[in-house]
């Protein structure tokens, strides 16, 4: 299944980075039309790409923590992990499988974003079409969060802290 993308909000062209991100997924083994991949089979399988194009990815132990807060004499108080960082474009990436839309994480990831300090961007990776066993047919993740972008970018009733949202469908 080919890779797909959505960025947000409308009026944003692709930057390099971003084209950039969007190659690092277009490798055929993390093709999720016959079968469902863990997150981190995806981050694993896309690291030298993302690498490639300036991001710190997180490895089997090594934690990416992003500050929220801090605290007594400068030390960081409160953080969220990400599953890659990229310091110059100051964007964060997150990779969902299987949870992305039923129990809501693209919106954990979203919020984590916004309350993180020195990231201007968020990345979204999200299965195209996400089918355990036990559902007769597929749901489209990469369509639906778009969706959910579409609404959240669109009414103009929420502004954002970041300067643009990438959703990847893989």
């Amino acid at each position: 299944m080919p890779v797909n993308f959505n960025l947000f909000p409308r009026y944003r062209a692709v930057d390099g980075w971003q084209q950039s991100t969007i190659k690092a997924f277009e490798v055929p083994s993390i093709d999720t039309s016959s079968g469902n991949m863990s997150s981190n089979a995806v981050l694993n399988s896309v690291a030298p790409g993302l690498e490639q194009a300036g991001y710190q990815v997180e490895k089997s132990k090594s934690e990416i923590k992003i500050p929220v807060l801090y605290g007594l004499n400068g030390a960081i108080e409160k953080y969220f992990e990400a599953d890659a960082y990229h310091p110059e474009e100051k964007a964060v990436l997150e990779v969902e499988a299987g949870r992305a839309v039923p129990n809501n994480a693209v919106l954990k990831d979203l919020f984590e974003a916004c309350v993180m300090q020195e990231v201007d961007h968020l990345v979204i990776a999200v299965c195209n079409q996400y089918q355990p066993k036990s559902f007769p047919n597929p749901d489209p993740h990469f369509h639906k969060v778009s969706i959910w972008m579409e609404t959240l970018f669109g009414s103009g009733r929420l502004k954002l802290p970041l300067r643009s949202v990438l959703i990847i469908g893989y």
